[in-house]
């Protein structure tokens, strides 16, 4: 069945090129994104530990999940920059207001994280 914009559905084919893409932008974030690198370095101590220490599936989803969301939203405000950056590196009002609210919300998934990890980790850590 065709989409809104006539598009025919993308069999195996075009969902192993969609999965190559995805695997160039996830190289390119790696290559060229120091913030992208070290969130990734997180995520292997993070991810295995949220793994362990989550009692249930439900836990172990909200422990791993708060972490992959920040690796998503940092694609996101990097994608953006590069955008920015591609029509020109001077400064503009609204290019930097842009840049810091994709700094923010990455910044906000973060508190996301410590949230989650808090509330799912605190009360066992406090009460042995």
């Amino acid at each position: 069945m065709a989409d809104l914009y006539g598009h025919l559905p993308r069999g195996p084919a075009g969902v192993l090129r969609a999965a190559k893409w995805s695997m160039l932008g996830l190289r390119a974030a790696w290559l060229h994104e120091s913030s992208f690198r070290l969130e990734v370095c997180l995520f292997a101590v993070l991810g295995p530990v949220g793994w362990y220490l989550g009692a249930t599936g439900v836990e172990r989803v909200l422990l791993i999940g708060s972490c992959l969301l920040v690796l998503a939203m940092e694609l996101m405000n990097s994608s953006m920059e590069a955008v920015i950056e591609r029509y020109g590196s001077e400064h503009h009002e609204l290019a930097g207001r842009a840049k810091d609210m994709g700094s923010a919300a990455v910044f906000v998934l973060m508190m996301n994280v410590v949230l989650v990890w808090a509330v799912l980790l605190g009360p066992r850590v406090l009460h042995g």
